[in-house]
């Protein structure tokens, strides 16, 4: 390179190559000038000459917009012609001045052309890179990386003639080549920065992985800055940057799509027209999809090109891993040669250092596209299930309930993920094991079958294991009983209210634990045989060395083990060790990856949901024209303010709201919210009545302006003269639906003759059809029912026009008190918060607090953890006594050729190897039980603590944020954290052995790399710690709006919203990604910083050994530089296990966080003087009782005073927001009382949750019928305390025996998730079986007929008269006519009792009942 000396072109031969006597066998090695001058010269412009077409190619395919001249732009540009410039002159100063020598060796002359022409293409290439926006370039640092290789030969000649001949003998040219290496230095150097961003860039805000240098990559210096960051302040969700194009939920599912609708279309099946296109295909390919293999193949087409540039990391990361030990074993030669030149100690010190920062860069890069392309996954089956969720109808919910889809994206996506990452093992470990094996046989020869067959001999014993562990069941087993776990766990949220009427948490906590005890049994069997497989594996090492060392020295006694033979064989079987370990978890996670799939089919249909599309369609055609609206019988609720709810995603339209609005009668409701309609409604609408819930869903319906409207049994929740208001305003021949088609469900029957049509349906057939007046003179079936039933409701319900207005507004309102109307004079200083009920999932900062370490190992216990601790002392005293022994046999002095007493030291060496197997095997054990102990103790209390809270906190917590404890916080303590332990204990331990058996000199270096190794670890916990709770913030809404999907899946369905709820899901899960992508690069960083610190030790070791080569043995030098690549590795794992432990404790932090919330009262009372048979007269007495929501909210309920007497029917009515429902909810104590007592047969009530008042107190009978999954017995009598006789005699008295006894099951007869397979009037009945089994003293009765028909709501009414005789009974009314005959009546008005005697009375009084008689023509 550079101009050439003048001596240079003398007395050279022709040859262009080294002469090897020169350059490699000699104490001063060199290259001949024709090669350096040749070769040297044109290695980096064949390089840049042969790949510039393709590179051009692919950035014309790739265009990201133009990038503006910058200065970094222009100083490549200058910098380039400058070097372009050096070989013009140089070859017009050879061709001048050396035109005769040049004749015979015209290749010096061509050479500075090539060179020039090649810089100028560089600068081509420069130019196109900018104009096709490319801001940092790998194809071009390589170029200017193998010119600076290229030149550092001539340098050193240039160097060393400069130091022998004096630099003045030829300035010129000596400037003129240090200038021009210096010019290929800066253009190295200005390679490693980044342009700036293209001028019309698609996505400023995108983060450093997008705008960093192709340096700043492999070595993850572009993350530096957030690890900064997080270090200085705790980092907060908005310090993360927005996640990549490539990476975000739209771009990765829309290609799936693409990819799916090829292979769609190529199965040629027909596309329906109700549903979006990713609905559509997601049905279509049903039968494909449930086989797995359909999603895997189509995964593997989006995912795969970008897998295979991962693949092709670990391929060179291998090559690099299997130099070593032959760089090693020259290394060790080197130390035996006393002849050899220091150079080549130096030569091979470097060359090992090189080979593992090349390693560890591949090993590394390996690892994020893993990581990468895992959480593509994960955003693809997210996104896949969600939208498939959206597609399974009622029916379909059967099998697949919500918990078991929060389990499909919680816990089974991260199998995928691992999937990912192991894939490559299942092929590459073979090779790798081939490899050792082949490289083995090269330095002990046959030595080396012995160690093929103890391979051979320990993979069917693991196959067999592995078999075991996941193939056959235990995890499939364990995720079996997960599945129910969370399945139950939903229910259980889902119905609270009901758990907690009935005092029925004790069973279900039961039930939870009776699952929970069978997944860790399961879990138990699994870790054991895990460990079995551990124990095998790290004992495999010690095998093959045993049987290879031991057929070695057996053989001959020639045959003699030296440091090199040991140290490298030891090398390579340290290698062998990790495709041996890792064989069996990716066999095992390969075989655990069952693609998610939701299965579907349909139940009974009705005709609403036949005009919806939801059931499947067996004969005939549903032809529905126009847009739909739908208003399903149980109203479904979103966790949104009340506006939200009603306009659902379309723009807010001032008058026609407030129109709705009044004609829905929700007005009154408005002024009761503290923030009006910007109140926050809690999930599934806990804080609203059943009326009130069901007008929104009406007002929902009547907003969208559809053309047609299926109505399902509006009206049945609200009071009679509500449900007038309605039919008049919105339904009815004047309301403001006039001009639409209107299909009404009901059972009313004031509204038929209003009808244009009615449809008379009997066991799902139409029987008759016309309209009111054509029925009624057809004198049939539906004539004779009209004549029975319609005389008490007509009357009842006819409100007579001309009277004083009244009030709208059901009066069944549950929750609203808890918001109290805000009072005139505080309108100024109304809070921004005011309507605001849900507390979002916050993350804690700082790093984990000691406490979170203390609570999970007290939980386990001082009495197991010391022995644990000896344990890991004694595996690691076996390993150390087995490591030096091995030692001490390769520094044995060679007597006549042998080695004395061979046998003796194989016996040894064999009794320590299999000691420390079972040591290791008695650890894994050991920590996986401590793991199960602690975990079952930490979700045990997690689940009191949940079901302990009161009413308030699962109105304010959504149930995302619990099932996310219940399912992933859970999973991490009972896998990761005793995992993570594992892996710290047994490499701090290793550690302490190697420290132990390192030479003395050796301890500086570890003490350098200690200090670097707890400083980048301490920079780093703090990021990756906060990075995990905002990373399990972020996941709990995900499963908040999974679970409101799937219950209001045909609702949006009907209303054709899927694509806004499919954005959101995509914003939610996309908002998770941001913290997790940062959390796995976060590991990258420090293990990249944390190797190359290592490597630099490894680099320190080797030199320090050819350093002192004249007084270090082979053996000790062995021993410190494969230290040394251990220690490296060592050091690295103890903090990414470190890391590991830490940022999985943040799930017991996160678990623990309930155990801090306000808690009701003790189920139980110690001492308690109550009689067994508690109450048994039934009496009630209120003193001075008052009741609030919440703190700081005004009361309720304002000094009841009331004595309810034995045996007494009691009818409650009042308008919305009077405080009926709070006088239940203090009976029940549900809520604690503000001020005040209540006496039950006048012993002062002890709280809801006393044995005995579970068993015998009293029976609520809601209007919201809530059962669970499991059989309709248990959610009869989930104890067990009655017999069948009693169970079939209150199914009798409720009218349910012959449809329960029409069932193949009777009893045993599943009830799917909130009874989904029963109609809701099915489902009011079994409460009522449920209350008529109880037999309890107390009832209370509130709208408990809402959903059944007239015919069957007279027969319960006459039930309850006779089979309640002898009982209190509390009626919250709605039918005023139930009422009538009770011997008192409570009219409630703002939390206080108005008035209070026996209807004929207060109707006498002609006060505020009497009115409400008049309005309901009564009177």
């Amino acid at each position: 390179k550079g101009p050439l000396p003048t001596h240079t072109l003398s007395g050279l031969g022709t040859d262009i190559f080294s002469d090897w006597n020169r350059t490699w066998y000699t104490a001063n090695p060199d290259l001949t000038q024709c090669f350096q001058n040749t070769v040297l010269v044109w290695v980096p412009c064949i390089y840049l000459w042969l790949l510039a077409p393709f590179y051009c190619l692919h950035l014309y395919c790739h265009d990201r917009g133009r990038i503006q001249m910058s200065c970094l732009c222009t100083a490549k540009m200058v910098l380039g012609f400058l070097l372009a410039s050096f070989g013009f002159v140089e070859f017009f100063y050879i061709l001048l001045e050396r035109s005769q020598e040049i004749q015979q060796h015209m290749v010096f002359l061509l050479s500075p052309i090539i060179r020039s022409m090649t810089v100028i293409l560089a600068l081509c290439i420069i130019q196109l890179e900018r104009i096709r926006g490319c801001r940092s370039s790998v194809f071009l640092f390589l170029f200017w990386i193998l010119a600076v290789v290229c030149s550092l030969v001539p340098l050193r000649a240039k160097i060393q003639l400069a130091m022998d001949e004096g630099i003045a003998s030829d300035i010129v040219r000596y400037l003129a080549f240090f200038s021009y290496f210096t010019i290929q230095l800066a253009q190295l150097f200005l390679c490693c920065f980044a342009d700036q961003p293209p001028f019309m860039a698609s996505s400023p805000h995108n983060g450093p992985p997008d705008y960093a240098s192709f340096l700043s990559k492999i070595l993850f210096w572009w993350f530096t800055g957030l690890v900064v960051k997080g270090y200085r302040t705790p980092l907060a969700a908005e310090d993360l940057w927005t996640l990549r194009e490539e990476d975000t939920s739209h771009k990765i599912i829309s290609e799936l799509e693409q990819n799916w609708t090829e292979k769609a279309l190529a199965s040629g099946v027909a596309l329906g027209s109700r549903l979006p296109d990713q609905a559509q295909l997601l049905r279509k390919l049903q039968k494909e999809q449930s086989s797995g293999f359909f999603l895997l193949r189509t995964l593997a087409r989006k995912f795969g090109p970008y897998f295979l540039t991962g693949t092709l990391c670990i391929i060179f990361h291998d090559a690099f891993m299997f130099a070593i030990p032959q760089v090693l074993s020259l290394l060790l030669g080197f130390m035996r040669d006393e002849d050899a030149p220091l150079w080549k100690g130096y030569f091979y010190a470097t060359l090992m250092f090189l080979l593992s920062c090349l390693q560890s860069l591949f090993n590394h890069q390996y690892m994020y596209t893993c990581f990468t392309v895992g959480m593509r996954v994960k955003t693809a089956v997210m996104g896949l299930v969600y939208r498939k969720s959206l597609v399974i109808n009622s029916a379909a919910r059967r099998t697949c309930t919500v918990g078991e889809i929060v389990n499909l994206v919680s816990a089974d996506t991260q199998k995928l993920m691992d999937f990912v990452v192991y894939f490559n093992a299942v092929w590459l470990a073979p090779i790798e094991i081939a490899l050792c094996l082949f490289f083995l046989w090269q330095h002990l020869g046959p030595s080396a079958l012995a160690g093929i067959a103890t391979v051979i001999l320990i993979f069917p014993l693991n196959g067999f294991i592995e078999k075991k562990h996941s193939w056959s069941g235990q995890q499939e087993i364990q995720m079996k009983f997960m599945d129910g776990r969370i399945r139950l766990m939903n229910e259980i949220l889902n119905g609270i209210k009901i758990l907690k009427f009935y005092a029925w948490e004790k069973a279900f906590l039961e039930q939870v634990l009776g699952y929970r005890e069978k997944e860790l049994k399961a879990l138990k069997k699994s870790q054991i045989l895990y460990s079995i497989s551990i124990a095998s594996f790290n004992s495999s090492s010690f095998l093959i060395a045993f049987a290879m060392f031991g057929v070695y020295v057996m053989l001959d006694d020639r045959n003699v083990l030296d440091a090199q033979k040991v140290f490298v064989s030891m090398a390579l079987i340290n290698i062998l060790k990790t495709p041996l370990s890792q064989l069996p978890f990716a066999i095992s996670t390969t075989m655990q990856v069952g693609p998610p799939c939701l299965k579907r089919y349909d139940g009974k249909s009705s005709l609403l949901s036949a005009m919806l599309g939801e059931t499947e369609k067996r004969s005939g055609q549903v032809t529905v024209k126009g847009s739909v609206a739908y208003v399903p019988q149980q109203a479904w609720i979103q966790n949104a303010t009340v506006q939200d709810n009603i306009i659902f995603g379309r723009e807010k339209l001032k008058t026609w709201y407030h129109r709705v609005l009044e004609a829905c009668a929700l007005l009154p409701d408005l002024d009761i919210l503290p923030a009006g309609d910007a109140t926050e409604i809690g999930e599934k609408g806990l804080n609203l009545s059943g009326g009130q819930k069901q007008r929104v869903s009406l007002a929902r319906a009547v907003y969208r302006k559809a053309d047609v409207y299926l109505l399902d049994d509006p009206l049945s929740a609200v009071d009679a003269h509500v449900g007038q208001h309605i039919f008049d305003k919105v339904i009815g021949p004047k309301g403001v639906l006039r001009d639409k088609t209107r299909i009404l469900v009901t059972h009313g029957m004031s509204f038929l003759p209003q009808a244009d049509l009615i449809l008379v349906l009997v066991d799902g057939e139409i029987t008759e059809s016309g309209s009111y007046q054509e029925l009624l003179s057809r004198h049939g079936a539906f004539a004779d029912f009209i004549h029975t039933f319609a005389s008490t409701e007509r009357k009842e319900s006819a409100i007579q026009r001309g009277e004083e207005t009244f009030q709208l507004g059901d009066t069944t309102n549950t929750n609203l008190q808890n918001m109290e109307p805000v009072s005139e004079t505080d309108q100024e200083q109304v809070p921004e918060d005011l309507g605001k009920l849900t507390v979002v999932d916050k993350a804690r900062t700082g790093r984990v607090r000691l406490e979170m370490y203390k609570k999970y190992f007290k939980t386990i216990g001082l009495a197991i953890i010391i022995p644990i601790v000896f344990l890991y002392a004694f595996q690691q005293g076996a390993s150390l006594a087995y490591n030096y022994w091995l030692s001490m046999w390769a520094d044995d002095p060679v007597v006549n050729g042998t080695q004395i007493d061979t046998d003796l030291k194989l016996t040894v060496f064999g009794a320590l190897g299999f000691a420390q197997g079972i040591a290791i095997f008695g650890t894994t054990v050991a920590i996986s039980i401590c793991g199960i102990i602690a975990s079952r103790h930490l979700h045990m209390d997690l689940l009191i603590n949940v079901l302990r809270s009161p009413m308030s906190f699962f109105e304010s917590t959504p149930s995302g944020n619990l099932l996310n404890r219940f399912a992933k916080e859970i999973d991490a303590i009972d896998c990761m954290v005793p995992d993570g332990l594992k892996m710290m204990l047994s490499y701090v331990f290793k550690l302490m052995e190697v420290s132990l058996s390192a030479p003395a000199w050796f301890h500086s270096l570890k003490l350098v790399f200690y200090f670097s190794t707890v400083g980048y670890r301490a920079s780093t916990v703090a990021t990756s710690c906060q990075l995990r709770r905002l990373e399990a913030v972020s996941r709990s809404p995900i499963y908040t709006h999974f679970n409101e999907t799937v219950q209001g899946a045909s609702v949006i369905r009907a209303f054709g919203e899927q694509s806004r709820f499919i954005l959101q899901a995509n914003e939610r899960v996309d908002f998770n990604q941001t913290s997790y992508f940062p959390r796995f690069v976060a590991t990258r960083w420090l293990a990249v910083n944390l190797e190359f610190v290592g490597n630099g030790v490894v680099l320190a070791a080797a030199i320090l050994s050819v350093m002192g080569k004249s007084t270090l043995s082979p053996g000790i030098v062995g021993l410190a530089v494969s230290h040394s690549l251990q220690v490296t590795g060592i050091l690295s794992w103890i903090v990414r296990s470190w890391t590991d432990v830490e940022n999985n404790i943040v799930s017991v932090e996160r678990v623990n966080e309930y155990a801090e919330t306000a808690k009701e009262a003790s189920w139980t009372i110690e001492g308690s003087s109550l009689p067994t048979a508690w109450p048994q007269k039934g009496t009630i007495e209120f003193q001075d009782y008052g009741l609030q929501y919440r703190k700081g909210l005004e009361l309720a309920l304002k000094g009841i005073t009331l004595h309810i007497r034995e045996r007494e029917k009691v009818g409650i009515v009042g308008r919305t927001g009077a405080g009926k429902s709070s006088l239940a909810l203090g009976i029940f104590r549900i809520l604690e009382a503000a001020k005040g007592k209540i006496f039950i047969d006048g012993k002062l009530s002890p709280g809801f949750h006393h044995i005995n008042l579970l068993n015998n107190s009293c029976c609520p009978l809601s209007q919201d019928p809530v059962l669970f999954s499991g059989s309709l017995r248990m959610n009869l009598d989930p104890f067990d305390t009655y017999t069948d006789e009693e169970v079939w005699s209150s199914l009798e008295l409720a009218h349910l025996k012959n449809f329960v006894s029409n069932l193949p099951d009777k009893l045993n007869h599943e009830c799917s998730e909130g009874g989904e397979n029963l109609s809701l009037g099915q489902r009011q009945l079994v409460c009522l079986a449920r209350a008529l089994l109880r037999k309890t003293k107390i009832l209370v009765l509130d709208e408990a007929t809402a959903a059944v028909d007239l015919e069957t709501d007279t027969l319960i009414q006459s039930t309850i008269r006779t089979q309640f005789e002898d009982c209190t009974v509390l009626t919250i009314a709605h039918r005023l006519n139930t009422i009538m005959d009770y011997t008192r009546v409570i009219v409630m008005d703002r939390g206080h009792i108005s008035e209070m005697d026996s209807p004929t009375n207060l109707i006498a009084q002609r006060g505020q009942f009497y009115r409400m008689c008049r309005e309901a023509g009564l009177v």
